[in-house]
């Protein structure tokens, strides 16, 4: 038998993420390639499972998946289109305990589409969200904030 709506409150949010993300890189931003696949600066085309307002750019926070292309980087990269994740951004957002988390930079990790990184390691830092989104994502960071 099905449960009620008032019943599936308490339910796990899975994967989900657990702060109030501020949306603050629309389509056409430049953000750094924060792992060692040989890109060194991505530019947003597209949003993956954004919905939006007609006429209205489509943003991404910490933790979503993003259509690129890549700018600058090794020759065989440039102009190529990828996916990547965002693991960083400038615009301070709220965590669920209050903390309003901001970094230096805005930067993304380019994966596969699995979510799987195509590099084997990140040496900057990452969002605890992203970490906690894309678990191999996580694995291979060597700073979590």
């Amino acid at each position: 038998m099905a449960k009620p709506l008032g019943a599936m409150k308490n339910l796990p949010l899975g994967r989900a993420v657990t702060a109030k993300i501020t949306r603050a890189l629309p389509v056409g931003a430049r953000v750094n390639c924060a792992d060692n696949t040989g890109a060194k600066e991505l530019e947003i085309i597209a949003v993956r499972g954004y919905k939006g307002v007609r006429r209205r750019l489509p943003k991404a926070g910490v933790g979503d998946l993003v259509v690129a292309s890549v700018k600058k980087g090794r020759v065989e990269l440039r102009g190529q289109v990828v996916l990547a994740v965002i693991v960083r951004q400038k615009k301070e957002y709220t965590r669920c305990n209050g903390m309003k988390i901001g970094f230096e930079d805005n930067a993304a990790v380019i994966v596969d589409d699995k979510g799987v990184p195509k590099g084997t390691e990140i040496k900057t830092a990452v969002a605890r969200e992203a970490a906690d989104r894309w678990n191999k994502i996580g694995s291979i960071a060597t700073i979590i904030v």
